[in-house]
């Protein structure tokens, strides 16, 4: 079976969903760990993507998706971004370097979502007139003018909020602790990623 359909329940977000996408790798073992180690036979383990979407007020998963490893994060973002109805607004799409490209601003942009991503390490200025474009161009200056030491801020806040405790006691704490530091944290790191 090539094609699931989950549904996943969550909190429709009150003030705009602010949208934390990232993807993690999952191992699959073919033969076994203890045949490898017994018999040393060469055969290539099997690799899935997990593209993720989380809501960083409630940590709520919104939207999922699994893809073989040769899929790049780029190419599903559209896919996830349509998981969330389009009836919801999205106020802003936060990811790593990764989605730095035309495809994915626009995709996000056409959300009426605000794209808080960072350049990658190479990233060259992109030649077109489009607004995303110059926006990214101008961001790119900024980043080489005052240093990448800007962009670590949103991955701390993306890895703050994907290292919260999950447990039923602490999910007070968590989430009211999240909210906090994205507050305190995107108000410095919006101001150099936001143009």
């Amino acid at each position: 079976q090539k094609h699931i359909d989950i549904a996943i329940s969550y909190q429709k977000s009150s003030n705009g969903l602010h949208l934390l996408v990232d993807s993690t790798g999952l191992k699959f073992l073919g033969e076994g760990e203890w045949k490898r180690k017994k018999h040393q036979p060469e055969y290539r383990r099997q690799w899935r993507k997990l593209h993720i979407g989380i809501d960083a007020e409630t940590l709520q998963i919104r939207a999922v998706q699994l893809t073989t490893n040769n899929v790049s994060d780029s190419q599903v973002l559209g896919d996830l971004l349509d998981q969330i109805p389009q009836d919801e607004q999205i106020d802003s799409v936060y990811t790593d370097g990764a989605y730095d490209t035309k495809q994915c601003r626009q995709v996000i942009a056409d959300r009426q979502a605000h794209a808080v991503i960072p350049p990658r390490k190479n990233a060259k200025p992109w030649k077109d007139t489009k607004i995303s474009s110059l926006a990214r161009n101008e961001l790119l200056r900024t980043v080489k003018r005052l240093g990448r030491t800007f962009g670590r801020n949103g991955q701390a806040i993306i890895g703050e909020v994907w290292l919260k405790p999950r447990c039923i006691a602490s999910n007070y704490w968590g989430i009211n602790s999240v909210r906090e530091i994205f507050k305190a944290k995107s108000m410095r790191f919006m101001h150099v990623w936001q143009y």
